[in-house]
């Protein structure tokens, strides 16, 4: 059994660029956590920082630049957490250079704890704000979903229910709920 399993609670683009992203460093945790328990955990420590620092810094560059694309409204707090992580990891590294015994593990559950409540949390806003947008969409145009007259009704109906319970009602509608 793996350190860190990627789990369906972790899906945000449905296996696209961030899921794909995300999985690779999800199975580098993993590498690093199986070199720790085997004792060799310093020595890939090294390769496996530079690594995950480049990687990483790849991964979340291209995540803040998908939220702006979407525009996102929390992606500025989103980002001030991707930019906490990577201090976080600098300074592991400079530890792990200055020769500190500890770091292949403090770093392995960093990566494994950090990564899984960012994805499972923050990284969800994401996909939840994208799939509000899709409703929101599909509500303006329901002929776009290719529905018989009396089905549209129900499904406005639905999707405005949604869209109350969510909070989005008044400011959201407005002249598509004709």
């Amino acid at each position: 059994m793996a350190y860190f399993e990627w789990a369906s609670d972790m899906v945000i683009d449905h296996d696209g660029p961030i899921d794909q992203d995300h999985r690779r460093l999800v199975a580098q945790v993993n590498r690093l956590h199986d070199a720790t328990s085997q004792g060799s955990g310093q020595e890939i420590v090294a390769g496996l920082l530079e690594e995950l620092l480049a990687d990483t810094k790849e991964h979340l560059a291209h995540e803040e630049r998908f939220m702006a694309s979407v525009g996102f409204p929390e992606s500025e707090a989103h980002r001030k957490g991707h930019d906490h992580f990577v201090a976080e990891m600098v300074r592991l590294k400079e530890l792990y250079e200055g020769d500190s015994p500890t770091v292949a593990t403090r770093l392995s559950q960093l990566l494994r704890d950090w990564l899984s409540l960012h994805i499972r949390r923050n990284d969800k806003e994401v996909r939840l704000f994208l799939d509000k947008q899709r409703r929101l969409k599909a509500l303006k145009n329901p002929d776009a979903l290719g529905l018989k007259k009396h089905k549209k009704k129900r499904y406005r109906i639905a999707v405005a229910l949604f869209l109350c319970s969510a909070g989005w009602f008044k400011s959201r509608l407005g002249p598509a709920w004709h």
